[in-house]
C-alpha cells in the first residue's frame, strides 16, 4: 500500500467510531471475529485498545490484521485503523 492510500484510508476512518475494543481479556477469538465481520461489511474499521489491555495498541493492530488478513493503516495512541479490501464488489477504491 502506497504513502498516498494510506492518507486516503486515513481521511475516510476520521469520521469512523471505533467498533472493535481490545479489553481485559486480550484477543479472544470472539474478538477476531468481530474484526472479520466488521471488515466483511465495511472494508475500513476502527479499533480501540482500553487501558486494561495486555497488548499495546500497535501490538494488538498487527495481530488482529494478520488474524483477518488485513493491512494496518494507522496506529495513534490507543486507537488503530484495519483495512481490507471487499473480494467482490469492493466500496472503497483507492487512489493509484
Amino acid at each position: 500500500m502506497t504513502s498516498k492510500q494510506r492518507a486516503y484510508l486515513r481521511g475516510l476512518a476520521n469520521d469512523y467510531e471505533p467498533i472493535v475494543h481490545v479489553g481485559k481479556g486480550g484477543l479472544s477469538d470472539a474478538l477476531i471475529k468481530q474484526a472479520d465481520d466488521a471488515l466483511e461489511a465495511r472494508e475500513l474499521i476502527k479499533g480501540r485498545v482500553l487501558e486494561t489491555a495486555p497488548q499495546t495498541a500497535r501490538e494488538a493492530a498487527d495481530a488482529v490484521a494478520e488474524a483477518v488478513g488485513a493491512e494496518t493503516v494507522q496506529v495513534i495512541g490507543r486507537t488503530f485503523v484495519l483495512y481490507r479490501r471487499r473480494a467482490e464488489e469492493p466500496t472503497i477504491v483507492l487512489p493509484r
